[in-house]
C-alpha cells in the first residue's frame, strides 16, 4: 500500500524487464556455420569424461556458440564446415548446440546400427 506521500510524488516503482533466452539459430531447425576452435571440456561434477566441443560461427548471423560433437571420433578441424542443430548436453555448461553427423566436413559415426539416425547412418538391408 503506498502512502499519501508517495502518491502525491508519482515516482512510483518501475517494473523489471524480463530477460528474453533467444537461440541463435533463429526458428530455424538447422544453421550451417564454420568451426574456429575443436577442442575437449570435462563435464559437471558426478560425471567424469572428456567431450569433444567445436566453437562454431554462424554464417547466416556471424555469432559465435560452443557445439558439441556426437558420437565417436571425428574429423574436424579449424576452418570446417558444419550443420548445427538444438540440443543441449546436459552435463556441459553453456553447450546448446550439436552439430550433424553426415553433412559437410563431419563424416558419418562407422559400424552403427542402432540409433542410425542421430549419427548420419543409412539404412541397410538385412540379408
Amino acid at each position: 500500500m503506498q502512502t499519501k506521500i508517495q502518491l502525491i510524488s508519482k515516482k512510483l516503482r518501475q517494473k523489471k524487464k524480463k530477460k528474453i533466452k533467444k537461440l541463435i539459430i533463429e526458428r530455424c531447425p538447422q544453421k550451417k556455420g564454420t568451426c574456429l576452435k575443436v577442442f575437449v571440456t570435462s563435464p559437471k561434477k558426478p560425471n567424469s569424461a572428456t567431450r569433444k566441443v567445436a566453437k562454431v560461427v554462424l554464417l547466416s548471423n556471424k555469432k559465435k556458440t560452443h557445439c558439441h560433437i556426437p558420437g565417436i571420433k571425428h574429423s574436424l578441424q579449424k576452418y570446417s564446415t558444419v550443420l548445427i542443430r538444438g540440443g543441449r548436453v546436459k552435463d556441459l555448461p553453456g553447450v546448446k548446440y550439436r552439430i550433424i553427423r553426415g553433412k559437410f566436413d563431419l563424416k558419418r559415426v562407422y559400424d552403427r546400427h542402432k540409433a542410425r539416425s542421430k549419427y548420419g547412418i543409412p539404412k541397410f538391408d538385412k540379408k
